[in-house]
């Protein structure tokens, strides 16, 4: 299953945005052995009305997702969100989680 979050920030956080998206709060919720895989992504032109950025973080079952959720990495990724953010800067414009119907490789 995916879980996907999108997430605007102000123009003039954007570099710091990225740079703590990628290199802290990644890294922090990573350390859950339930998370398979992360990746993030950019919105083109052209798609205005759109989150500027998603997260697509994969996990193995719904089950380990409730799992993490519940787990002391993520209050730790929680509670240093909102140390280095507080209230501003960024703000997630909704999260969902989706089940797999199926995949494909080339």
């Amino acid at each position: 299953m995916i879980n996907i979050v999108a997430t605007e920030c102000k123009p003039a956080d954007e570099r710091k945005f990225n740079d703590w998206y990628d290199n802290v709060h990644i890294p922090l919720l990573m350390k859950h052995p339930a998370i398979r895989s992360v990746a993030r992504y950019k919105v083109r032109g052209g798609s205005e009305g759109q989150a500027k950025y998603l997260a697509i973080y994969e996990f193995a079952s719904p089950e380990s997702f409730e799992a993490f959720g519940e787990s002391p990495e993520f209050a730790a990724a929680r509670d240093e969100m909102r140390q280095t953010w507080g209230e501003g800067g960024f703000e997630i414009k909704w999260r969902a989680q989706f089940d797999v119907l199926g995949s494909w490789k080339r």
